[in-house]
């Protein structure tokens, strides 16, 4: 006895691409919860069985996650992040900081080496950002900022395969950076950035590596020291 496969509708495949371009473009980020099902089917003027069948197939692709009670999530950005969400959640945090530490100081030695005037006036901006919210306490806005700020120094490499990558990891490093940062900020734990953006200001390639290299690692050892 065959199976078959059933068919998706047309339509529910439009609602699909809807969804997943507000997904990818940043209209819906990663840790906001989308409309409420009554209100995509007043946006999209369609039925609400198909905007379920098509919130159901973004949910089994890893974007979106689906919290009875509280409504559905973005979780990731592509269907790849979203594979990598769920194969890593229950990685060993040493082994997150590793892979951290060696793609972020790769990153950096190219952004140092190809960084234009722009990208290095927005750096100087999310660092800002990422100062300000460490000073206020704000831990989820410093989780926030950091995960940006080392996006775009990856981004300031110009090379798409690295920033492809990393891009597909953010989730993964979103929620690891939370669970080692915790619910509060401490002082003592304060990892100056500054040092990186100087290095990729004067072109210090090696520099810029071994700073980058290092953070990850040092907010490791703060987080086992912190837990033990």
């Amino acid at each position: 006895m065959s199976l078959t496969v059933p068919r998706r509708s047309a339509l529910a495949d439009q609602v699909i691409t809807r969804l997943r371009r507000q997904i990818t473009s940043g209209d819906w980020p990663v840790g906001s919860r989308i409309p409420t099902e009554p209100e995509l089917v007043e946006q999209l003027g369609v039925a609400r069985n198909t905007v379920r069948e098509a919130i159901r197939a973004l949910a089994h692709n890893g974007l979106l996650d689906i919290r009875q009670g509280s409504g559905t999530y973005v979780v990731a950005t592509s269907e790849l992040a979203g594979v990598m969400h769920r194969r890593f959640a229950d990685a060993d945090p040493q082994d997150v900081a590793e892979v951290r530490s060696t793609l972020e100081a790769a990153a950096a030695r190219l952004a140092a080496r190809h960084r234009t005037a722009r990208e290095l006036s927005q750096l100087r901006t999310l660092l800002g950002r990422r100062e300000a919210a460490w000073a206020a306490g704000a831990v989820e806005q410093f989780v926030e900022a950091d995960a940006t700020f080392h996006m775009a120094v990856v981004k300031a490499s110009h090379n798409e395969v690295l920033t492809a990558l990393y891009a597909d990891l953010g989730t993964v490093v979103r929620t690891f950076l939370r669970g080692e940062v915790g619910d509060e900020l401490r002082p003592d734990d304060h990892v100056d950035h500054g040092r990186l953006v100087a290095a990729i200001e004067e072109q210090d390639a090696e520099g810029a590596a071994a700073e980058a290299g290092s953070y990850a690692l040092i907010c490791r050892r703060f987080a086992v020291r912190a837990g033990g």
